[in-house]
């Protein structure tokens, strides 16, 4: 684009802006294509048009800002009408830099006919001018259980012909094998009354709602009723019923009955998703419980994620509730609604469960793309380290030190090096305590820590992003005092101390060093484990290979004629020194020959 061409776009963009109405409203910004790339609501349209022009954005708003070439907008009369428009916008166009409902799923629902005599199926196409719906069901189980509770307790009929009362009264149809299988109670033929099958049909309706415990109630008075009458098999029937109901509910989640009518979002989010658990709680049972995913395109707040997630869920499961439980406050804007945000009680238990079921979905998926994208699960663990211990990179490449002696003897450390989390154990690396005498930890750790990052500086090498001590508090000031006043290195430090039992149970960062929260248990504490282990390990096993070589080998070496061969050769057909001491002169011979195997006998026996 020519400076000319920018500044006669600039023009046209300022045009309209200055004339915006400070009305509620949607704006969509288009692009070269006349393409909506983005759908926004606003109290107030030419404030907050305004806002992306006027004042410095973030590096994904300004790119949003640099494709748009022309701006529309709807005036609405409230805020919420904003809202509404700005959802059914976004679902309809699917604008490039809005947030993306990642379900397109369609939930089947339960129809109540509005026919004379209703009808009661699942389906999932919707159609309000042929019947009321209910759902939709998310989780077919509790679907299917309502229509085989309302078949059991009202027999609503399962066929599809036109009944009428002048048809029934006329006897224009016959029975079908559904009223011989008890499946329905022959409305068709005149069995049952229109009455009665549409008190059954109202009694399906509440039932759908959610109102079980009124159902329940008015059975009771009903069946105290035909017992007062003595019609006690009509009772005993209504009973049967009564119980189904109570069986029911009992598989329900319940919570207070006070709890009327009230709806419960919980929000989790990561860098690209926001995961939103919706519970739709009627007298005391959760009648709907759902968890959706949203796309993250722009730098979303939790807050306008869950507004955008509320509005959703209640148009989708057709809502009205007069009460919604949230986690924080938000801007929700439709009248007559209460936002609460409980910090105990029942609505407390609620939206803990609510966020139980959010945490558990995002773990459920993060597995699923993981378990077909490796590096997306190390990724994620690299940012959780960055996360927890602040760190202002992901530390792609970490590197851990330990010490290994007895008692100041064959004193060795080793350090091994994990990039992007795996073990590059062609960078592990030995080392020979060289300047401490003695049994001195912090001493050799230093030793170690200023030798390899020397070297790195000398040599120009990479330096770690991240560096894990085997140890306390002690360990991580000694290694300190090296990389920062020394050599004046800006590498993190961190540290696995153990407690009384040698167990890793802290992860230790910052200085002074402080705990970092973490559950030993967590798929993060248990690789950071697991990590300390690997330095631990390749440590103690050079110490053991000096330690070993000192022994076994000291009195060969005192030996005059006597190399690496012969001295391998000696030692893996006696397997010890005292073996070989124990060995008389004609089974050396035989293995070295007569001179040499002469030589070595004596100089044993010598010695």
């Amino acid at each position: 684009m020519t400076r000319e061409d920018t500044q006669k776009l600039q023009a046209h963009l300022k045009g309209i802006i200055q004339n915006l109405p400070e009305k509620p409203g949607s704006y969509q910004y288009l692009d070269n294509a006349g393409t909506i790339i983005y759908v926004g609501k606003a109290k107030n349209l030419k404030r907050r048009v305004s806002s992306y022009f006027n004042k410095e954005q973030n590096q994904k708003t300004s790119m949003l800002v640099s494709k748009i070439r022309d701006i529309k907008y709807i005036v609405v009369e409230t805020e919420t009408d904003a809202l509404l428009l700005e959802n059914n916008l976004i679902k309809k166009y699917k604008p490039k830099y809005n947030i993306l409902l990642k379900d397109d799923k369609t939930y089947p629902s339960i129809c109540i006919t509005k026919e004379e005599y209703p009808r009661i199926f699942k389906t999932r196409r919707i159609d309000l001018k042929g019947g009321q719906y209910y759902g939709p069901y998310s989780h077919e189980g509790t679907m299917y259980a309502l229509l085989d509770l309302m078949e059991k307790l009202y027999q609503p009929r399962p066929c599809r012909l036109p009944l009428k009362e002048e048809d029934i009264k006329n006897s224009k149809f016959k029975v079908c094998l559904n009223y011989h299988m008890h499946k329905c109670k022959g409305a068709c033929i005149g069995e049952q009354s229109k009455e009665e099958y549409l008190k059954n049909i109202e009694d399906c309706r509440e039932l759908l709602k959610g109102n079980i415990s009124q159902i329940m109630k008015n059975m009771k008075s009903e069946m105290e009723g035909l017992a007062a009458e003595m019609r006690f098999e009509e009772a005993q029937a209504i009973k049967r019923k009564y119980e189904q109901l109570q069986n029911f509910q009992a598989k329900s989640e319940i919570v207070n009955p006070s709890n009327t009518n009230i709806d419960v979002f919980n929000i989790e989010t990561d860098e690209q998703n926001a995961y939103i658990n919706y519970l739709h709680v009627v007298q005391g049972s959760i009648i709907q419980a759902f968890t959706f995913e949203y796309k993250k395109r722009m730098e979303e707040s939790q807050e306008e994620l869950l507004l955008m997630g509320i509005v959703e869920m209640r148009e989708r499961f057709k809502s009205h509730s007069k009460e919604i439980v949230v986690p924080f406050y938000i801007d929700y804007p439709e009248e007559n609604v209460t936002l609460t945000i409980p910090q105990r009680g029942d609505k407390k238990k609620l939206l803990d469960l609510s966020g139980l079921n959010v945490k558990q979905y995002k773990f459920d998926r993060l597995k699923q793309v993981e378990s077909s994208n490796p590096e997306q699960k190390t990724r994620r663990l690299m940012r959780e380290i960055k996360n927890h211990l602040q760190l202002p990179t992901l530390p792609e490449r970490i590197e851990l030190f330990d010490n290994s002696n007895i008692s100041g003897t064959d004193a060795v450390a080793g350090c091994v090096v994990f990039h992007k989390l795996k073990p590059a154990k062609n960078e592990y690396r030995k080392y020979n305590i060289k300047t401490v005498v003695g049994p001195d930890d912090y001493a050799s750790m230093q030793e170690v820590v200023r030798r390899r990052y020397s070297r790195n500086i000398a040599e120009d090498l990479p330096m770690p992003d991240l560096i894990i001590t085997d140890g306390g508090i002690g360990q991580m000031n000694c290694v300190r005092e090296v990389v920062e006043d020394e050599l004046h290195l800006d590498i993190p430090i961190a540290g696995l101390a153990k407690n009384d039992k040698h167990r890793t149970n802290e992860l230790l960062y910052g200085f002074p060093p402080q705990v970092i929260g973490m559950k030993t248990t967590s798929e993060l504490f248990q690789l950071l484990t697991r990590m300390q282990d690997e330095v631990h390990r390749y440590a103690i096993t050079f110490h053991r290979q000096k330690r070993s070589k000192r022994q076994t080998a000291s009195e060969l070496d005192e030996i005059k004629g006597i190399g690496k061969v012969t001295k391998s050769l000696l030692l893996r057909e006696f397997k010890s020194i005292k073996r070989l001491k124990e060995a008389d002169l004609n089974q050396i011979q035989k293995l070295l020959g007569s001179k040499k195997g002469e030589n070595i006998y004596n100089a044993l026996h010598t010695n």
